[in-house]
């Protein structure tokens, strides 16, 4: 779209020397020309006004995720990034993932490539935490309350967490660079803004055992202001285990 901007006139204080170029004209047509100019500049800012209220072209982005009986599935990650041109980078976040009951909370994050996320253990026991995952390798030694600083996480993939005195303990952390993620909910729904054009969604969830071929899904958002892709899953999820603190992606 064609971007207008108007630029107010620079007025020069009358020097000594210049004449009056309004000198020699009537009080009538120095009237009509102060007028007219402060017609045209009304115009001006009236159709700047215009421009800026205008909305974005953009549409609403729909995923639903179906088991393969038809289910809705809550809780699944959904990440979507532009085809068309290069995507912006979600800005860094600061989180913090504590420990309650001898449970993660919340036990699953998505975070932008980044970000930062602090460990504290409210617990009434000591915790041990550790990543072995390529995306984060770190450690947090036996500890309680809030002794370590927030924990960066600069790469992109999946980081699987657990303790080491509690092997029921278990959480996610999903390091992403795409510009619109999140989970979906109840109804196995996600939804965004975003502009028109190419995508590639990409879904994940902690249980599932589906190709990676059926997990990535394109689709272009035209004209409409809705787009809706619905992805049914071909594979049943993994059991989920059995043990006192289900997990939310468990239900």
């Amino acid at each position: 779209m064609t971007r207008f901007e108007y630029v107010a006139p620079s007025y020069e204080p009358q020097r000594a020397h210049r004449e009056d170029s309004s000198a020699g004209m009537r009080p009538a047509a120095r009237a009509r020309c102060t007028a007219a100019a402060l017609r045209l500049a009304a115009a001006a800012c009236a159709l700047l006004a215009g421009l800026a209220a205008a909305p974005a072209a953009g549409a609403t982005l729909v995923i639903h995720v179906q088991t393969p009986d038809g289910q809705p599935l809550a809780g699944a990650v959904v990440m979507a990034r532009p085809l068309d041109a290069p995507a912006r980078k979600p800005a860094p976040v600061r989180l913090v993932m504590d420990q309650l009951n001898r449970t993660f909370a919340p036990d699953l994050l998505v975070i932008p490539v980044g970000s930062t996320v602090e460990f504290p253990n409210s617990d009434s026991v000591s915790h041990q935490i550790y990543s072995f995952s390529p995306a984060k390798r770190f450690q947090l030694p036996l500890y309680r309350g809030k002794p370590y600083p927030p924990v960066r996480f600069d790469q992109p993939g999946v980081v699987t967490l657990g303790c080491n005195i509690h092997d029921e303990m278990l959480a996610h952390l999903l390091v992403t660079d795409a510009p619109y993620f999140g989970r979906t909910d109840a109804a196995g729904a996600w939804s965004a803004e975003v502009p028109r054009g190419r995508y590639r969604v990409t879904l994940w969830h902690p249980r599932l055992r589906e190709p990676e071929s059926n997990l990535d899904r394109e689709l272009a958002i035209g004209d409409a202001d809705r787009a809706e892709l619905t992805v049914q899953l071909s594979k049943p999820l993994q059991p989920a285990p059995l043990h006192d603190h289900p997990h939310t992606w468990d239900y």
